[in-house]
């Protein structure tokens, strides 16, 4: 008989883990990494100096918490804009501008987008999301799930970005385990950016064969020309 393979609430935090790591690096163009050891923790809090929470609901419930220093968000925010080609002269120098909180904001929900993704194609389950809520904190505050947990659990990730600038990332879901019963296929979600990026390579690709060519025809013309044919 084969040995059934369990989904832990740790396994489901490296997914959320991942989905950090890859948005980030992905909006910043830098590489942010997470440390390999993970904190247990008794309550989730939003901390200075900027913090988001996220709740979702669904397969499973839990609390999502990022707590961002000046410095990490600044990083990521600076580089974020600066990707997107906006001049310095309209990019924020300071975390306490709504711009800041804003972009920061949306990037958190690109997370939990492809978190629930992943948990959709990974888990065969569906949980769904509220709008982050991001913003310029001075003091601690902490926030629950408005639910009663049979058996919460919560976690702490330590993140760190290209510039050594540090932000974490809080978890708090009650305890659950995904058995997998069979094996089935992992379907991938479809990128419509890559799509749109394959194409216009392809496209570009053909009109450099086609340049190509009639370079080479023009070339023999001319050689023709030359011999008097």
């Amino acid at each position: 008989m084969t040995k059934s393979k369990v989904i832990s609430t740790d396994d489901i935090l490296a997914t959320l883990c991942h989905s950090v790591t890859g948005v980030l690096s992905s909006a910043s163009g830098n590489s942010i990494s997470y440390s390999a050891m993970v904190q247990k923790i008794t309550r989730t809090c939003m901390r200075p100096d900027i913090g988001c929470f996220v709740l979702f609901d669904g397969g499973f419930t839990g609390l999502v918490i990022t707590n961002f220093t000046s410095q990490a968000a600044m990083e990521i925010y600076h580089d974020y804009m600066r990707s997107m080609g906006m001049p310095e002269d309209e990019i924020a120098h300071s975390h306490l501008s709504d711009d800041v909180s804003n972009v920061l904001g949306e990037l958190m929900n690109q997370i939990v987008g492809d978190f629930t993704s992943k948990v959709r194609e990974q888990l065969h389950t569906s949980i769904t999301q509220n709008q982050p809520k991001m913003m310029a904190i001075n003091k601690q505050v902490q926030i629950s799930v408005d639910t009663t947990m049979d058996r919460p659990q919560a976690r702490r990730v330590t993140f760190t970005t290209s510039k050594q600038n540090i932000f974490y990332l809080e978890l708090a879901m009650d305890k659950t385990e995904f058995i997998k019963l069979h094996d089935f296929d992992i379907v991938e979600a479809i990128d419509p950016d890559d799509i749109i990026e394959n194409e216009a390579k392809h496209k570009a690709e053909k009109q450099k064969a086609a340049d190509d060519a009639a370079k080479a025809s023009d070339l023999d013309d001319d050689f023709m020309a030359e011999l008097g044919l």
